[in-house]
């Protein structure tokens, strides 16, 4: 699934009740585990799925029906049954993405997210898509900076035939240098139709270049054209040989399953995979900022974009500490200025007679693998100037600065922040994805419900605090996308038939 994530593109009530981490442009949702203890039969049980008493012992229950486990391989196990449809979702997560390619093999990840359609020992190129189909069930995949993911939702008691199809793939992916070039060919059409020709993509795409220097999050998923053009076969296996292994992976279930059913399904179709050592993840801290960034985009379009990038901390943790303290509050920020209808950015820029912009928005990264930032974006009305729209979303932080905001605003926001987890809820599918991204995260799977606990101890004087602290002109990368004229002779590209969405 050639996904082309923007994390700070992300609406801010998302991101505040999904972590903001997700890279996937399909939204997500997070459930909200809390922590038990084991049950006396969870040792017995344990065992009787194949695991030793020491690996039994290891079993933590994270709630009330979510369970985690470790195969002796590396691989974790997330269970989670929710009964009340006959369906289960069946997601494998590789904590890997485009945060880990190097320079010269920018857009490795996510390609080799498509070969891995293309066959293994047991199956033709296709044929796993059309047997999940044949099971009467839907899949997909996902590319990210910090992670890539597969799913299938199918039928509960198709879940073990799910689970065959994808163990074997993690384990025997492979393919022809030849079919590796024709979806190359897909890869790169995508890439032409999703942000060569998309006007409000390419400026983010050439923000974020700006925005970081040294951290891997400046190259974009799909890759630059010119690293695309040179990827070869054995670069996208070497990365798969270096990168899917037991111990980087965690398989997640949720739906109308049986936990412990689950657990033999999952021994038994991947327990028998043979680890590998991971290699050594060294840091790449991004520099200190020293002065704003400007660049300017001309692109065809029929209005202008302005986009503001200022660099915060994100939330490491959830243990307190200046730093994630301070992620939590821009968090609390970003959703008074855009967290629900009738926001501050909406009343001031984009109603009334003097309105400045057709819209504007604001969110906030945070947290993720790599740095984050704090944006905010607006398109000039008619008549009105980018620069204008700029001055517009600064001086609305500059007011909250100065003139902090009232409990009853924060209230009305955080009551949609609860109000989003219990929609949330109602989704096997979103529920495996928080569990997913949790894990991605390092996290402990009972941290979204910590999480929303912490947002709402935030203060007025908190919020107040970091909108003056953070938006200085150092911390700023600003971008500008200047209108072309459209070639009349253009014709519009069509989606390629290997795209998977």
């Amino acid at each position: 699934m050639p996904d082309f994530p923007l994390t700070h593109r992300l609406s801010l009530l998302g991101a505040a009740a999904l972590l903001a981490v997700s890279l996937a442009v399909t939204p997500d949702g997070w459930a909200q585990p809390t922590p038990s203890q084991p049950a006396p039969g969870d040792a017995l049980a344990a065992a009787r799925a194949g695991f030793s008493p020491g690996q039994a012992e290891a079993q933590q229950k994270i709630q009330q029906g979510v369970q985690q486990f470790t195969l002796p391989n590396g691989l974790t196990v997330i269970v989670k049954p929710d009964h009340r449809a006959p369906t289960a979702v069946h997601m494998l997560w590789v904590r890997v993405g485009a945060m880990d390619e190097v320079s010269g093999l920018s857009g490795v990840a996510h390609v080799l997210e498509h070969m891995m359609f293309k066959g293994t020992d047991k199956l033709k190129p296709g044929e796993f898509s059309r047997r999940v189909a044949a099971l009467g069930g839907r899949e997909n995949a996902f590319t990210s900076y910090d992670y890539t993911g597969y799913y299938q939702q199918v039928p509960a008691d198709k879940l073990g035939d799910v689970m065959a199809l994808e163990a074997n793939r993690f384990a025997h992916n492979q393919w022809s240098d030849d079919e590796f070039a024709k979806e190359l060919e897909v890869v790169k059409e995508e890439r032409r139709m999703r942000t060569e020709d998309n006007p409000h993509a390419l400026m983010f795409e050439q923000q974020r270049a700006a925005t970081f220097v040294a951290s891997p999050y400046r190259r974009p998923v799909v890759g630059w054209m010119g690293d695309l053009d040179a990827l070869k076969a054995q670069d996208a296996r070497d990365f798969l040989h270096r990168w899917y292994t037991p111990a980087n992976a965690a398989v997640v279930v949720v739906g109308d399953v049986d936990p412990q059913t689950a657990l033999q399904l999952v021994q038994q179709h991947y327990g028998g995979i043979q680890p590998r050592a991971l290699p050594p993840r060294k840091p790449q801290p991004e520099p200190a900022q020293a002065g704003m960034r400007r660049i300017e985009v001309k692109a065809p379009a029929e209005q202008a974009l302005v986009s503001l990038d200022f660099k915060v901390p994100q939330l490491s943790s959830l243990e307190p500490s200046p730093d994630n303290d301070d992620a939590l509050a821009l968090t609390v920020l970003s959703a008074v200025l855009d967290g629900y209808s009738g926001a501050r950015l909406e009343r001031a820029l984009t109603q009334g007679p003097d309105r400045v912009a057709d819209s504007a928005s604001s969110s906030n990264g945070l947290m993720g693998r790599g740095p984050q930032t704090f944006s905010l974006s607006g398109v000039p009305a008619e008549g009105k100037t980018a620069s204008q729209v700029e001055a517009a979303l600064r001086a609305q932080v500059a007011r909250i600065a100065k003139e902090g905001v009232g409990e009853a605003e924060l209230r009305r926001v955080k009551t949609q922040w609860v109000a989003s987890q219990v929609y949330k809820r109602d989704s096997v599918m979103g529920q495996a994805q928080e569990l997913g991204h949790l894990w991605i995260q390092g996290l402990p799977l009972d941290a979204d419900d910590r999480l929303i606990e912490r947002l709402r101890q935030i203060t007025p004087a908190q919020v107040q605090a970091v909108a003056a602290k953070y938006f200085g002109d150092d911390q700023l990368t600003v971008a500008t996308l200047l209108p072309q004229p459209r070639d009349p002779n253009a014709k519009p590209r069509q989606a390629s038939a290997g795209m998977r969405h």
